[in-house]
């Protein structure tokens, strides 16, 4: 359904330009609507069922809320539309579960602007229900005694009329009301002239029931007709008169029953969440009505169910609302929601999907059938909006304010703040919660102690305000459960805030110095060991050591734990539009640390050359500057830049810091390429735990065919990792114990494999999965069927650009064409090593493929072996020949 837009059709000289109110399905709601109102009416068939019962849970109410502009007065007038009829309904909504029944929609719009008070609210339901076309003498009695003590000499007609109400619902209100007091004062035998003084009236009728008098049996059924009678005619007394009218709509005759639907809209603005005066006298009315049906909507969540607000409000608690208990359903349509909505009446009015939010702007201007905004600049609209719907309609009316200046609107006219969301969101905010607002809108998420800290407060309660607003999302299982809702959450840093008490710049910098330092008191003061939350902290730390120009701090030390236990996880912060160039050691330092992540999927050429933009910044302090360009060494070597590489590790090692142990083990790396392993082996022997000896030292050994040592120096060096704590060594090294015993034991290689792939789980070290897959196809060599998945193997490692592998994966081949005998497959394989390994490391790769086969070399070797070439060639021709013995075994 779409009623004409009437602020676009005004805001355009383009008469040839339709414009639509589109409304974007919102099913689920109506469904969850109809399935509440559904149940509502079987429960009041039921002969059980007693209007006048004052004890019993409420279950007669459905609330939706949701942040400014989400949708939510459209909704309720979308539903006031399909309960009055069928035609009103859109298409996409179905029929209702109920037929039948005779629903009476009435909505109230409780905007300050509506400037509707409690007196207009009860006004409201009784002028709705004059269509029922008959007095309801005994609410109408008291109403009117009520409307003659407060508006002495102001006729009820012409408050009617001047309100609207008579223009809504007809003029039928007083004159029922005139003829319920008329008949009382029949029944009660009065004179004429007395008979019209409501005063008169009310006081022989309480006189008569009390008596108990046949002549006014028909009013004596509402037991507390008399007490309200009584009761002083003033707001208080008013707000208990709507349990009259729930007990006049018990007694309609069975033709002429109806349920009314009351629609209460913008229920923030009934008052702030301290003075809840208009609240208490609301939540009366659905009380004292449990046979009328309610569907409340505005930006909070409804707290009746709280304990806490007994004495504020008379009916509280859980038993009390039991649907109203926290945990709102999904806002999603999806079966678990379906399925476990029950009793639960809060619903959270979720964001427009994309494909919503498109065909809402597609429908909103057309010119001819077609949408005049084009489905670039929908596209931008949509993903800037995350979804609100007052977003989207501030987007048409500056698509259309740009057509006024003679222009075509550009996509990049919508990449656009605009500060009337603000306004929105911060309009029922106390001070202090707007000052939370702002604070947390610096952070990704929060929880409340870093909420109250980044706003510099000595107490938690605005924050916890400010967690039950409807723009604050949770996650219960995140490491911190709250955030904000994107768009707002960017709006409120990004637009011009022209409220009262919007910030300076130098309030932002303070915000963000307080929210970094609170980060960085979590982080201190949680485990030494906990990744999850470095990770946390680190990454929305060093999204505000950037932005804001701050001091790295707690952000140094921090980065050393990151890149100790070699695990690297996602860290950088997303780019800022505004720079690509490093201007602060913030700015160098996420690109330092989102380098060393990311070379776990991209080719190490692109990682050296990021990390070398970084050492040239000159930007860090000393111990980081030498973090980079260690890492940069590595990616060197990595690429088969070993001169530059030993430069950069000499240049580590020398400086003594912390890297030193790991520069030192670089250059035994290097060594070992070259194949000067004595050398290696030497240096090795000096490295300690922080130079991973024993690895370094399996490294040295397996070349020489040593297999067995070899796999103890890994299972050595996995054990001194796991008591040190560090997971990615200790998944390294026992990935390299797989390898080597998979040349001597396929069937202990199996499980070596397994838990290698377990100890992997949870870590991004491509180079280590990758040399899990060779050692599988060492495992299988001499039996293995297919070379397709050799042939995908050698793509993804040359996606990776790791030589390393690449020489690797054709060195397990050799082995397996040499089990094989098949001498030509070698002879090729050893063809393409050579060519692997031309610059000159992993150079005796191809010695081993010669000894593999006990062929000779074909020329002089630079391979200084431990022992000699002899006993290296004997060992690796054995492993050959016992696997050649295995796979004879095993048939």
């Amino acid at each position: 359904m779409a009623g004409r837009d009437l602020r676009a059709l005004f805001s355009t000289n383009d008469r040839g330009l339709s414009t639509a109110e589109a409304f974007t399905n919102r099913q689920f709601q109506w469904e969850l609507v109809g399935a509440a109102l559904a149940e509502h009416l079987r429960r009041t068939a039921d002969p059980a069922f007693d209007a006048e019962d004052l004890e019993a849970p409420r279950d007669n109410l459905q609330v939706f809320h949701g942040v400014g502009g989400i949708g939510k007065t459209t909704l309720s007038r979308k539903l006031e539309a399909a309960l009055a009829g069928a035609e009103h309904r859109p298409a996409q909504w179905g029929e209702p579960t109920w037929s039948g029944e005779r629903i009476l929609p009435v909505r109230i719009d409780l905007a300050r602007s509506a400037g509707t008070d409690f007196e207009q609210v009860v006004l409201t339901i009784r002028a709705a229900l004059a269509e029922l076309g008959r007095p309801l003498p005994a609410f109408d009695l008291a109403l009117r005694r009520y409307w003659e003590q407060q508006h002495p000499g102001e006729p009820l007609e012409e408050y009617l009329r001047r309100g609207g109400l008579a223009g809504r619902f007809g003029k039928a209100m007083p004159q029922q009301m005139q003829s319920a007091l008329a008949d009382v004062a029949q029944a009660l035998l009065l004179p004429g002239s007395v008979g019209t003084a409501v005063g008169a009236v009310t006081g022989s009728l309480v006189r008569a029931l009390r008596e108990r008098r046949q002549t006014v049996r028909a009013l004596a059924g509402c037991a507390r007709l008399a007490d309200l009678l009584e009761a002083e005619p003033d707001l208080e007394a008013l707000s208990f008169y709507p349990h009259l009218l729930a007990w006049e709509l018990a007694q309609l005759p069975a033709d002429k029953k109806v349920t009314p639907v009351i629609l209460l809209d913008t229920f923030e603005d009934v008052g702030d969440r301290t003075h809840r005066d208009m609240e208490r006298l609301l939540q009366r009315v659905v009380w004292l009505m449990p046979n009328a049906f309610f569907v409340i909507t505005g930006r909070s969540r409804l707290q009746w169910a709280g304990s806490a607000l007994q004495g504020q409000l008379d009916y509280t608690g859980p038993a009390a609302w039991p649907g109203l208990v926290a945990h709102d359903i999904p806002a999603a349509r999806t079966t678990s929601a379906l399925a476990g909505r029950g009793r639960r009446r809060q619903v959270l009015i979720g964001d427009f999907s994309p494909e919503d939010c498109d065909g809402y702007l597609a429908r909103r201007l057309a010119r001819d059938g077609q949408p005049l905004i084009g489905g670039e600049i929908r596209q931008v609209i949509t993903d800037r909006s995350h979804g609100l719907p007052l977003y989207l309609d501030l987007s048409v009316m500056r698509f259309l304010e740009i057509r006024r200046t003679g222009r075509d609107p550009q996509p990049a006219d919508f990449d656009h703040d605009f500060p009337a969301l603000i306004a929105r969101t911060l309009s029922d905010l106390t001070p202090d919660e707007r000052h939370v607002l702002r604070s947390v809108a610096l952070l990704d998420a929060f929880d409340l102690a870093l909420a109250t800290r980044a706003a510099g407060m000595t107490h938690e309660a605005p924050a916890m305000r400010l967690i039950e607003r409807p723009f604050v999302r949770e996650q219960p299982f995140g490491l911190w459960p709250y955030h904000l809702h994107g768009l707002i959450r960017s709006t409120v840093r990004g637009a011009d805030d022209q409220a009262d008490d919007r910030w300076s710049p130098r309030d932002w910098q303070q915000a963000a110095e307080r929210a970094l330092e609170a980060l960085g008191g979590q982080w201190a003061a949680g485990s030494g060991r906990d990744r999850v939350l470095l990770v946390g902290c680190l990454r929305q730390g060093l999204a505000l050591a950037r932005d804001f120009r701050l001091d790295l701090d707690w952000l140094a030390s921090a980065a050393w734990s990151y890149v100790s236990d070699s695990v690297w996880e996602p860290i950088a912060p997303p780019a800022r539009p505004d720079t690509e160039r490093s201007e602060t050691a913030a700015d160098a330092l996420v690109e330092l640390l989102s380098a060393l992540a990311r070379r776990q999927h991209e080719h190490r050429t692109v990682t050296a050359d990021r990390l070398t933009t970084v050492v040239n910044t000159g930007l860090l302090p000393t111990d980081l500057h030498e973090m980079a360009v260690y890492y940069l060494a590595k990616a060197q070597r990595d690429i088969g830049r070993s001169d530059d590489s030993r430069q950069g590790m000499q240049l580590v090692a020398d400086g003594g810091g912390r890297l030193a142990p790991a520069a030192r083990r670089g250059l035994a790396h290097l060594a070992r390429l070259a194949g000067d392993f004595p050398t290696a082996y030497d240096v090795a022997q000096t490295l300690g735990w922080e130079g991973r000896h024993h690895r370094v030292e399996g490294d040295i050994l397996w070349p020489h065919g040593d297999m067995e040592r070899a796999a103890a120096a890994y299972e050595a060096a996995r054990d001194e990792a796991e008591q040190h704590n560090v997971a990615g060594e200790r998944a390294t090294s026992q990935t390299q114990r797989a390898f080597v015993l998979a040349f001597t034991n396929p069937d202990a290689a199996d499980d070596e494999l397994h838990l290698a792939e377990q100890l992997l789980t949870g870590l991004d070290l491509r180079a280590t999965t990758l040399t899990t897959k060779i050692a599988a196809l060492v495992r299988d060599a001499g039996a293995i069927s297919s070379l397709e998945p050799v042939r995908l193997l050698r793509t993804e490692i040359s996606n990776a650009g790791l030589p390393a592998a690449e020489a690797a994966l054709e060195l397990a081949l050799c082995f397996h064409h040499a089990v094989q005998n098949d001498y030509d497959k070698l002879s090729a394989a050893i063809s393409r090593l050579q060519n692997l390994t031309r610059g000159g490391d992993y150079a005796y790769y191809v010695d081993i493929a010669h000894f593999m086969a006990d062929r000779s070399l074909s020329g002089d070797s630079a391979a200084r072996w431990l022992d000699g070439e002899q006993p290296t060639r004997s060992r690796w021709r054995t492993l050959v020949t016992e696997r050649r013995e295995y796979l004879r075994n095993a048939r």
